[in-house]
């Protein structure tokens, strides 16, 4: 994991850069991304007649590409973006680009610590992954799904293993799909396969599958559970079991099921997302008591806090004991924690973060165009054109908040009661 000690927990406020002036350096200027520590903001320029770069800071990266997207800062503060080159792609980091470069990038995930790079990419028409440039010895006519282990060493893709001519639903039907796990397809092959995980430290690989037109289960490491179902949704791995948690539908209802068999004694009309404790405790999902209904579970018990469009981004907090996730009810977003809805409403929420104490709830927010931080219900004072999502110090008593306010990017450090009051 990131070792956050090492970062500036001292110095108050700072503006890192002030970003008016690269709308005068550069023809056009995208979106903003800040480092995980605060100390640097970056975005895709444009420096010339179908030139492109990276500029951090107010400086651009020396390299310049025919085009660059998907800019983002690693766990560990690297930042990375899929550039192309003479027709040609590949990733660029902290502005070297990869010696291999390939047909396309499609998509691009760091592991827990950022050390690894991993991207989806396509060569001469052929698809796979590759690990810091280094991609599969066999790739695929199709892949989709793409998947990392957390500590990015491992990387998997739902695959195609045979070729199939346009419309020749037989051969669909007979099954011509599967996993492949650093490139290595597993034996058996199914009608379909999404979405997968992997266990956490890497060496299993659980994936929804499609066995005929109508029946559904769960494969681990290519051998599928014993149980059918008319549908499932994406597994995840007990982090202290090994076990593999999915949900079902059984009947007209969903539920949890663990290696195949029910584990929660309530069904709902629907049952997804779900997410362990931190020590592997609890159970939450995302639940529908009834049509059009939307809250969470927690080992099967439902809140009764309510909300008709859909309720996301649940996470439990350090210690395990508390929730905090986002509900919606038309156009307005909430903050639950505890099955208690915050005051409140605004245009769009992130994810809730714990303190390290799991005593204090920060969220980042906006309404009518402005952003800021709320904390335990109460929003910060300053109302910033961007913020991006708060972090705790190590202790909890001081919270990182980076923010652009009159085009100036500003690093904060806050005592947390200064935000709680």
């Amino acid at each position: 994991m990131v070792n956050m000690e090492s970062w500036d927990w001292d110095t108050q406020e700072k503006t890192v850069s002030d970003t008016n002036g690269w709308k005068d350096k550069f023809e056009w200027v995208e979106e903003f991304q800040a480092s995980p520590d605060g100390e640097k903001v970056a975005a895709i320029v444009k420096t010339g007649e179908a030139e492109f770069s990276v500029c951090v800071n107010g400086e651009a990266w020396e390299n310049t590409f025919d085009k660059c997207w998907y800019l983002r800062y690693g766990p560990d503060g690297r930042l990375s973006c899929i550039v192309s080159s003479e027709m040609e792609w590949t990733v660029a980091v902290d502005g070297q680009a990869w010696d291999q470069s390939f047909g396309y990038v499609m998509e691009v995930k760091f592991s827990e610590d950022g050390k690894n790079v991993c991207a989806f990419i396509q060569q001469d028409g052929m698809y796979g992954a590759a690990i810091n440039g280094e991609p599969w010895e066999n790739l695929y006519s199709n892949m989709t799904n793409f998947a990392i282990s957390s500590d990015g060493q491992h990387t998997a893709g739902s695959v195609q293993t045979e070729p199939m001519d346009e419309g020749d639903i037989f051969k669909f039907q007979s099954g011509i799909f599967t996993a492949a796990v650093d490139g290595k397809a597993w034996d058996k092959t199914f009608v379909n396969v999404w979405n997968k995980a992997f266990s956490p430290d890497g060496k299993r690989l659980a994936a929804e599958a499609r066995m005929t037109l109508y029946d559904y289960t769960i494969v681990v490491d290519g051998v599928p559970w014993s149980e059918i179902y008319s549908c499932v949704w994406e597994p995840i791995f007990n982090p202290k079991t090994g076990a593999v948690v999915a949900p079902v539908k059984v009947g007209a209802s969903w539920t949890l099921a663990q290696d195949g068999k029910t584990m929660w004694n309530r069904s709902f009309v629907q049952c997804w997302q779900q997410i362990f404790s931190p020590d592997a405790s609890r159970v939450a999902a995302v639940v529908a008591p009834k049509y059009g209904k939307w809250t969470v579970a927690i080992d099967g018990e439902a809140w009764h806090s309510i909300f008709d469009d859909m309720v996301s981004d649940m996470v439990f907090s350090p210690d395990g004991r508390r929730l905090a996730a986002v509900g919606k009810n038309d156009y307005d977003y909430s903050v639950i924690v505890d099955d208690t809805v915050w005051n409140g409403t605004y245009d769009m929420l992130w994810q809730p973060v714990f303190s390290p104490d799991s005593q204090n709830v920060a969220i980042r927010a906006e309404k009518q165009g402005r952003q800021t931080i709320v904390m335990n219900g109460k929003p910060w004072k300053q109302e910033c054109e961007q913020v991006w999502d708060p972090v705790f110090s190590p202790d909890g008593s001081k919270v990182l908040i980076r923010s652009i306010e009159g085009g100036r990017y500003i690093r904060r450090v806050l005592p947390t009661t200064e935000l709680t009051g």
